[in-house]
């Protein structure tokens, strides 16, 4: 099983993208047929930090935790495996049973709920992003786990789902509390995915999944009412014209409201 030590940590002060920078490691590893061992490479700031679809993602330095871990898998599906990450961080963050603040909006974001999840309201607000990107290692592959959360108050502009930070149910919350809380949650989520894949993670992402019963349009213009996931991470939704299951990536969706917000 790969990954069997636990990554080296590496912090900058400033990087265009931490994703970006281990994708060029890992490539150049596989050329030059390297080792390779896993990587927390961690940045105070990113001044060009990516979310799904090139989406920016917003930090400040001292207000966010902006990190990537690359880790390599013997194997080459990783299904489910954003979702997998979203249930450590949210556990991390906190802990089960815990107050139930913290949702999981599929396939890659972690919002601060804000009160009773209405079906018909905004359930929230953005709190945490994951941004996986994959490059091929021997016969693996090696996944890059971009993670950024805000930790204190932090002023988005263009954040349409607006912005929460872990202060509101941490008041004690620093970046390095946050790093040292994440990191070795999302070591030991790893090496857990490796053994059983999304399966392991499945009833704690329903426990937190707050799409499941509500109405979700893409951009293609299906809509239906989210259904949950099924054991490769994927959503369900019940169309109209049957149950539609759509993969992540595949397309961007949001919320089915007055306003409504991008997923």
């Amino acid at each position: 099983m790969s990954g069997i030590v636990d990554p080296v940590i590496e912090h900058v002060v400033e990087t265009g993208s931490t994703n970006s920078d281990l994708l060029a490691r890992v490539h150049a590893a596989a050329t030059s047929a390297a080792t390779f061992a896993p990587l927390l490479l961690v940045a105070e700031r990113q001044s060009a930090g990516r979310g799904r679809h090139g989406r920016s993602w917003h930090g400040a330095a001292g207000a966010s935790l902006t990190c990537s871990l690359a880790w390599r898998f013997a194997g080459a599906d990783l299904s489910g495996l954003s979702l997998a990450v979203g249930v450590a961080l949210a556990d991390a963050l906190e802990p089960p049973p815990g107050a139930g603040r913290i949702g999981l909006k599929w396939p890659n974001d972690l919002w601060l709920l804000d009160g009773a999840r209405d079906a018909g309201e905004r359930p929230g607000r953005k709190l945490a992003g994951v941004l996986i990107e994959t490059a091929p290692f021997g016969a693996g592959r090696v996944a890059i786990i971009g993670v950024g959360i805000n930790v204190l108050p932090l002023a988005v502009t263009d954040a349409a789902s607006g912005v929460a930070a872990l202060a509101e149910i941490d008041p004690a919350a620093t970046v390095a509390r946050t790093l040292a809380i994440v990191a070795p949650a999302l070591t030991v989520a790893m090496r857990r995915f490796e053994g059983t894949g999304f399966a392991a993670f499945a009833d704690r992402f329903a426990a937190r999944d707050l799409l499941r019963g509500r109405e979700i349009v893409s951009d293609a213009g299906v809509a239906g009412v989210a259904s949950g996931v099924d054991s490769d991470g994927a959503l369900w939704l019940d169309a109209a014209r049957g149950r539609v299951r759509v993969t992540s990536g595949e397309w961007r969706l949001r919320l089915a409201l007055p306003s409504a917000a991008p997923c």
